[in-house]
This record gives C-alpha cells, sequence and structure tokens, in this order.
C-alpha cells in the first residue's frame, strides 16, 4: 500500500499541510524553513511517495500539461524551439505534449481537438500558417494559446516571432553590398506567414537598391531540402543565373549545397549563399553559412511567459511581439568580382 501525506506528517512530526506545501513546492510561499523540507522530502522518498497528479489535477481543475505544435519536428530550428520550451515548462512545474503537423493544415486542426480533449491547460503552436479558422476557434474557445514564430497579424492571439521582414533585408542586403544583383530566392511553404515575411523583406531590399524583381528568381514550394536541391539544380540552369541565392530555412540550403556539390559549383568561389535560420551546424559547415539567427531561447522564454500570463487572466490585452534577429557573416558568401563565370560552369553539366 503507497504512503500518504497524513503517514509522512507522523513520522516528521509536522502538519499534513506543511507536507504538502513542501512536496508541491509552495515552500517560499509558506516560509517553511530548508530543516523542515529536507526531512520531508527525505522521509517520502524513504516511505515511496509519488504525487497523485490525477487527483491533484482534478483538485486545481488543471492537468498541468501544456500542448505544443510544430510543423516539422525533423527541421532543426522546431528541434531547437522544443528543447527550449521543454526547459522553460518543467521551471513552471508543467509537463508538455509535442504534435508534428508535418506542414499539414488536416493533422494541425486533428493536434489541436486531440489537445484539447486531454484539457491541457495551454498550447504553444507554432501553426503551418496557411489557413486559421481553427486558430480562431481556440481563441473564442478562451482557451490559453501563444502562437510561436508562425504567427497571424490580422488575429487578435498573443505570439511572439522574429522579425522576418528585418532578417530577410539584413540578409539580401549583405549580397547586394558584395556586389549581386541576380539574387534569387527559395522560398518556403507559400502562403504561410514565416514564408511571406521573408519574401517581402527579399523584395523590399531589392527595391530600395533599385535593383529589378526577377520573378524567374524567387521559386520554391515548402521548407525542406528536397526543395532546395530541386530548385538550385533549376537556377543553375537558367540562361542568366543567379550570382547568389538566399534561401528562406535551413533544410533548403542543405538541400542547395548538396545541389552545387553535383553540379561542381563551388560556394562561395562560384556562388553565394545565405540562409535563414542559424542552427548550430552551419558554423561546422564548409564553407561555413552566412545565416540570419533567431533568438530562440528568448523567443520560447517569451511564449512560455506569455501563456502563463494568459493562464492567470484570459482577459489580459493581447499582445505581438517581433524579436531582433541577427546577421552572422561567415564564409559562404564572395564579392561578385571575385566570382568564376557560373554561366560557363552550369552549361558544362
Amino acid at each position: 500500500m503507497s504512503s500518504t501525506l497524513k503517514d509522512i506528517a507522523q513520522k516528521t512530526g509536522v502538519s499534513v499541510s506543511t507536507v504538502s506545501r513542501v512536496l508541491h513546492d509552495n515552500t517560499k510561499k509558506y516560509k517553511i524553513s530548508d530543516e523542515t523540507q529536507e526531512k520531508v522530502k527525505s522521509v517520502a522518498k524513504e516511505m515511496g511517495y509519488r504525487i497523485n497528479t490525477l487527483a491533484r489535477g482534478l483538485r486545481l481543475q488543471k492537468t498541468f500539461e501544456i500542448g505544443v505544435i510544430v510543423p516539422d519536428i525533423a527541421n532543426p530550428f522546431f528541434s531547437a524551439v522544443i528543447k527550449s520550451l521543454a526547459g522553460e515548462l518543467r521551471k513552471g512545474g508543467y509537463n508538455f505534449i509535442v504534435y508534428d503537423t508535418d506542414e499539414d493544415i488536416s493533422i494541425e486542426r486533428s493536434a489541436i481537438k486531440s489537445l484539447l480533449e486531454k484539457r491541457v491547460d495551454g498550447l504553444i503552436i507554432a501553426s503551418v500558417g496557411q489557413e486559421f479558422s481553427h486558430i480562431h476557434k481556440v481563441r473564442e474557445a478562451k482557451i490559453p494559446l501563444v502562437m510561436i514564430d508562425r504567427c497571424f497579424d490580422f488575429l487578435d492571439i498573443d505570439s511572439v516571432s522574429v522579425d522576418n521582414v528585418k532578417g530577410a533585408l539584413l540578409a539580401v542586403n549583405h549580397l547586394i553590398k558584395e556586389g549581386h544583383s541576380r539574387i534569387a530566392f527559395i522560398q518556403g511553404l507559400p502562403g504561410t506567414y514565416a514564408n511571406e515575411t521573408r519574401l517581402q523583406g527579399y523584395k523590399q531590399a531589392l527595391d530600395e537598391a533599385e535593383i529589378k524583381i526577377d520573378e524567374h528568381l524567387i521559386v520554391g514550394d515548402d521548407f525542406r531540402s528536397l526543395n532546395g536541391y530541386l530548385e538550385t539544380k533549376h537556377l543553375l540552369k537558367l540562361t542568366s543565373p543567379p550570382t547568389a541565392i538566399f534561401t528562406a530555412g535551413d533544410l533548403i540550403a542543405l538541400g542547395a549545397l548538396e545541389a552545387c556539390r553535383e553540379n561542381g559549383v563551388s560556394i562561395p568561389k562560384d556562388l553565394s549563399l545565405v540562409t535563414f535560420d542559424d542552427p548550430v551546424f552551419t558554423s561546422y559547415l564548409s564553407p561555413a553559412l552566412t545565416a540570419i539567427e533567431q533568438p530562440i531561447t528568448k523567443m520560447c522564454e517569451m511564449a512560455v511567459a506569455m501563456l502563463y500570463r494568459r493562464m492567470r487572466n484570459s482577459d489580459d490585452e493581447r499582445r505581438k511581439v517581433l524579436l531582433e534577429p541577427k546577421l552572422n557573416v561567415r564564409n559562404s558568401v564572395a564579392r561578385l568580382s571575385a566570382l568564376s563565370n557560373i554561366t560557363h560552369i552550369t552549361k558544362k553539366q
């Protein structure tokens, strides 16, 4: 038979309420001494006591679980987001359930339905982002919700993301500064917040530099490596290929690198490359990739803090936060004058 709070109280000589406060991490609020805490925890461990989370949840009308939904768990960016969110949620005493939607709106809808049926205390969602009616329904139901990375400007929902427009401006302006004007953009999933804002920044940089936008240089249809691989192959075959490529995500960049390797195109000697997202491996590639870094840790800290705030007060004003991106210059960009004749190189393929 398992031990109870009463059993521990009898053995330690303190009240049942004190035992409960120690084992549920409420010691600071009730100013319980370190000596009493240590005694209670030691006896609880000795007696094999386990907190009945189901009973606790029923009593407090909480499950102490948060639902986390991301579009692609294999993407290094979202893997880092999950890891960072996990650390923040654990600090608050919450468990979490992660759903990978595989960039599919129908799976995202099912994931939200499943999590709500599990009565999670809140949701943190990086949406696929092409359609939002199901997100709006969660908001209307007053379920605590924070959007992260992929957001909707027109929805009254707490959100935190990086300034994608500014990040794209930093990337493309860096290429322009190095003399490039034939700059291709391999985009991610069209219609999503992250993609459209990065596309906006790409076009804005070209407009401000009075460089005509060539729609033939805007290609791609998702955030995965195969997209980068196939579209780079296509770009290299153009009569007038780009001298530089800006990719909307790190996996796209990896696909682009593979296509260049197969075509005998050297980066940055023959072609310059900059990517959005800066996972740890970018600095270990050869060449190390110039990339736009997103402040993932800060983004996740703010998302969890905003969720806790919403859980405490469902009627507080909604907040939308845009964090600053950072350009990390490495070895994948060369001045245009230093480039080889890429047209000659690609025509030999």
